[in-house]
């Protein structure tokens, strides 16, 4: 066991030392498909007023460079791209989670974005490898610095403030670090570090930054890391004043987590993948819904009430009914209820704010109460009682949400949602070659012009 002044470095030559060979065909096809959804996401999230207002607030347009923005006709630089794309990519809500929370939005806009800076092939091999790892090292720093609720729960975004590490690992792979750079590449990596939950009460659209600047983050510190720009070696040292233990989780975090049983379960195995375009907080609620009217028969004029039980960790994420942005209908879980016995789905288009401005929605909310059931941990998913016309009293908890790795979407639905997403911004036969890129990418012996193919 390495000391834990010790453990960034330790961090880094683990990260170094994997090879493709190292992961289970299960893994191999996971991470394609995780890529190909994040693509998906991205692209559709390109003509978000989030995107639009990020690319032309900050005249990312006059940025020259090689890397590809996603969904739109322009090439930037890889810092400018990686941090438009990841807006993108969580624009919509309908990226992965699981990771450092949203890895997905932060690791993969990384990826793509570092590959114009290396000069010789990169295989789809080892671009996969790069991703997984990246999810990695963003999870386990998430895990170290306490484990998502305790991390959370003291108001840090985990996608803003653990993400950063992950984007890092990734970027610092494709780039070819050795252990050594990789080490400093962590160390900077805890510069960029940050996003709170002070999006949460207004509905602001603050949230959507935070993949974007952790890929950006994570990509900066690669290439200064790649000239030999220094990072503190003890960023991981709880002790240390200003360490990212000390700072972000005080006397909270395990940092043997960093490492401790590297290899034996990788942790892009446990991300989800979305079928509903909100929280993830929000989909346990949904299937149950779902599975209370399908079991039972009922159509939406039976259902008179319900009532749903939550943990106090997921009341504050995502417990709220005052809907008056689409950023806080993604963030309700009252509104999901709402939006899935109006509409019988949970997509982009329910998001809209002609969907939850609508008088039908605000009926359903007047007839949705939630309350906090002290007895919840943390992380357990809601109870729903669904009350009928007849007054029959209907109840269930669904533990593995839709899109879980226990409860995965069958291949076919995810890649229609894909196809589906990236219609709105690329003709049929450029969604093709993406698809076909990414499915068989383990087969390429160069993916470098892989982000071409996402330009609009």
């Amino acid at each position: 066991m390495s000391s834990d002044k010790e453990l960034a470095g330790a961090l880094a030559q683990k990260l170094c030392g994997v090879r493709f060979s190292d992961f289970p065909a299960s893994t191999v096809h996971k991470a394609k498909l995780h890529l190909l959804d994040t693509i998906g996401a991205g692209l559709a999230g390109s003509i978000s007023p989030e995107t639009q207002q990020v690319w032309h607030g900050l005249g990312l347009g006059m940025d020259a460079g090689r890397s590809t923005v996603w969904g739109l006709p322009y090439e930037v630089g890889a810092r400018s791209a990686s941090f438009i794309n990841g807006v993108s990519a969580h624009a919509l809500e309908l990226d992965d989670s699981g990771g450092c929370d949203h890895s997905g939005a932060v690791v993969v806009p990384a990826a793509l974005a570092i590959l114009p800076h290396v000069l010789n092939a990169v295989s789809g091999q080892r671009l996969l490898t790069a991703i997984v790892m990246g999810y990695e090292a963003g999870r386990r720093v998430l895990e170290a610095v306490g484990g998502y609720e305790t991390h959370n729960g003291l108001g840090w975004h985990s996608t803003g403030t653990c993400g950063v590490f992950g984007a890092a690992a990734a970027s610092g792979l494709l780039l070819n670090l050795d252990p050594a750079r990789l080490e400093q590449a962590l160390g900077i990596s805890c510069s960029f570090a940050g996003g709170t939950w002070a999006f949460i009460h207004d509905g602001s659209q603050t949230k959507k930054l935070h993949p974007g600047r952790a890929a950006e983050g994570g990509v900066t510190a690669a290439l200064l890391a790649a000239r030999d720009f220094t990072g503190p070696v003890k960023v991981f040292d709880p002790e240390a004043w200003g360490s990212f233990f000390k700072t972000f989780s005080p006397g909270q975090s395990d940092p043997r987590l960093l490492t401790e049983g590297f290899g034996e379960q990788w942790r892009l195995d446990r991300c989800s993948i979305k079928p509903y375009a909100t929280c993830r907080g929000t989909h346990s609620a949904i299937d149950a819904v779902r599975q209370l009217r399908q079991a039972h028969g009922l159509g939406i004029e039976q259902v008179a009430a319900l009532e749903i039980e939550m943990s106090g960790f997921q009341f504050g994420m995502c417990g709220g009914k005052a809907i008056a942005s689409r950023a806080q209908a993604q963030m309700s879980l009252p509104y999901a209820v709402a939006a899935e016995l109006q509409f019988g789905k949970v997509g982009p288009a329910e998001l809209e704010p002609q969907a939850w401005s609508s008088p039908a929605i605000q009926a359903w909310l007047d007839r949705i109460a939630v309350r906090i059931d002290p007895g919840m941990a943390d992380a357990d998913e809601p109870a729903v009682t669904l009350i009928t016309r007849a007054k029959q009293r209907l109840k269930t908890m669904v533990e593995f949400p839709f899109g879980s790795p226990a409860n995965p979407l069958p291949d076919g639905q995810l890649i229609a949602k894909f196809r589906d997403l990236a219609n709105k911004i690329l003709p049929a036969a450029q969604i093709e070659k993406i698809d076909r890129a990414v499915l068989k990418l383990d087969e390429l012996a160069d993916v470098r012009a892989l982000p071409g193919l996402l330009k609009g």
